[in-house]
């Protein structure tokens, strides 16, 4: 079969001259740098067009099916942004309804305001040990459910940002029994395929729509997702037509030719590196799961909604410690030129993956050893019976009086965020990453809301969304349609 990253390759050493786009011409002597212009290349002849694909870009969607047992899959050159908002355009009509998880990516509420939609929101439980979002329990979907018969799809995050796995095949057969389709952010779950290390993937255990960055996990570049459908519930030409509205009309061949790519070597040597890799992994987690401080979170399975939880993201606790997350983040950068995927107030997230080294792996161990034994060198702020430190509600439950699209396309004003209490908000705030809105467009605003967001910020936390960047005010709506309460 041939493969476009091999055709790529072999075209890139050819004499073709590109009376074409794009404008470097195929010559890296246009920028003083070393890119692969020589295999940039626009839909030409013999390359297919991936918003028709009929040739070679057609079987290399056809082969990531293959390899994941999917009944169709669609690449994403624009992540799994593009993904999810397809997914839910195709899945639910125009100012319809949809059952969202609230510790959902930003993309998904940007969906929601796209195609002005009435979401009822499920709430993940809370592990109180560890102070990270647990998983949506399926009684919570199927109560939702039945008190909302409007509901046209569900959609969750499984696993979330720090690798909780929700019961999806319990949910699945919930939300069939409604039938209705369910569509799974797998975002992060990429690699459960191809290892049994690993949780079972959404998109073997009856999910409908399971969107996976393949960057995040698989060796794949950056921006390069796809989007598997799993059944008959959704509408294949819906699918097409809004992955054709929410993507590129100009894709990139390199970002394809790298999915397709990742593809050949996971179906040739995937068992092998995923072998080695979780050798690996498992060494490493057990020899930092040692350390007193600095913990390795291990999230409880039948616990705070946790069904099962992604090994490779490396959580470490710093609430028996003496530093913050966002301190120890800082720390292993500048002690130890240690880069984590994300920091919050109470601990960090380091994301392995299968393209990591054994030497990388040793790093990030002894770089967290060495600092839990500083910490049990420390006599300050000795904390009795190693009382760890209260953590905050990271979704705390608003109540939603304008829709996300009336709310952003109101008439709206500045007020200062400590007295914005009461008002409703006219945009979104969430800390980056996750990206996961702590507040929405339409949402009243509380003084809880308020005292979370000065505590994020005296963290050191990176606050997004707010027009205003310095975090001191926030846009309310102007003339709110229901009557402001006192909080």
């Amino acid at each position: 079969m041939e493969r476009l990253y091999r055709a790529l390759e072999i075209y890139s050493q050819e004499d073709y001259y590109p009376f074409h786009m794009p404008g470097h011409k195929r010559n890296p002597d246009t920028v003083n740098t070393d890119l692969p212009f020589d295999r940039d290349i626009t839909e030409i002849e013999g390359f297919d067009n991936l918003h028709h694909p009929e040739g070679i870009l057609k079987k290399a969607q056809e082969t990531a099916a293959n390899v994941y047992g999917t009944k169709e899959c669609y690449y994403s050159v624009n992540g799994s942004t593009a993904a999810l908002l397809a997914a839910v355009s195709a899945a639910v009509p125009r100012k319809g309804q949809i059952l969202v998880a609230r510790n959902c990516h930003k993309a998904v509420y940007h969906a929601l305001y796209l195609r002005n939609l009435i979401p009822t929101y499920v709430y993940p439980q809370m592990d109180q040990k560890w102070w990270i979002n647990g998983g949506i329990s399926p009684d919570k979907v199927e109560r939702a459910l039945a008190e909302n018969p409007e509901i046209k799809a569900v959609l969750l995050t499984s696993p979330t940002y720090d690798g909780v796995v929700s019961d999806i095949e319990k949910i699945a057969e919930i939300v069939h029994r409604y039938e209705i389709p369910l569509i799974v952010d797998e975002a992060h779950g990429a690699h459960f395929h191809f290892s049994n290390y690993f949780p079972t993937s959404a998109a073997e255990l009856g999910a409908d729509l399971v969107i996976q960055s393949f960057h995040k996990t698989l060796p794949s570049m950056t921006q390069t997702a796809v989007l598997h459908n799993c059944s008959d519930r959704v509408d294949s030409r819906l699918i097409r037509r809004f992955m054709g509205i929410y993507q590129s009309s100009s894709p990139s061949y390199i970002l394809m030719a790298s999915m397709d790519a990742c593809m050949e070597k996971m179906s040739s040597d995937g068992n092998e590196m995923f072998r080695e890799f979780t050798k690996i992994l498992e060494k490493a987690r057990r020899r930092l799961s040692e350390c007193k401080y600095i913990r390795l979170v291990s999230p409880e399975i039948g616990t705070a909604g946790v069904f099962d939880y992604d090994r490779s993201k490396l959580l470490f606790s710093t609430r028996y410690a003496s530093m913050t997350g966002s301190e120890l983040a800082q720390i292993l950068l500048e002690k130890y030129h240690i880069q984590v995927e994300m920091e919050t107030g109470h601990y960090v997230l380091a994301l392995a993956a299968v393209g990591d080294s054994e030497e990388g792996f040793e790093r990030l161990c002894q770089a967290i050893e060495e600092i839990d034994q500083e910490e049990a060198q420390k006599k300050k702020e000795k904390r009795e019976a190693e009382e760890p430190k209260a953590g905050r509600t990271a979704y705390t439950s608003l109540s939603q009086f304008m829709s996300i699209t009336e709310a952003m396309e109101s008439e709206s004003e500045i007020r200062k965020l400590e007295e914005s209490v009461g008002r409703i908000s006219a945009e979104f705030g969430y800390l980056y990453p996750p990206g996961i809105p702590l507040i929405v467009p339409g949402e009243q605003i509380t003084g809880q809301f308020i005292r979370n967001m000065r505590i994020y910020m005296e963290e050191g936390l990176y606050l997004q969304g707010l027009e205003d960047y310095t975090n001191e005010t926030i846009r309310v709506v102007a003339q709110n349609t229901t009557k402001e309460q006192e909080i």
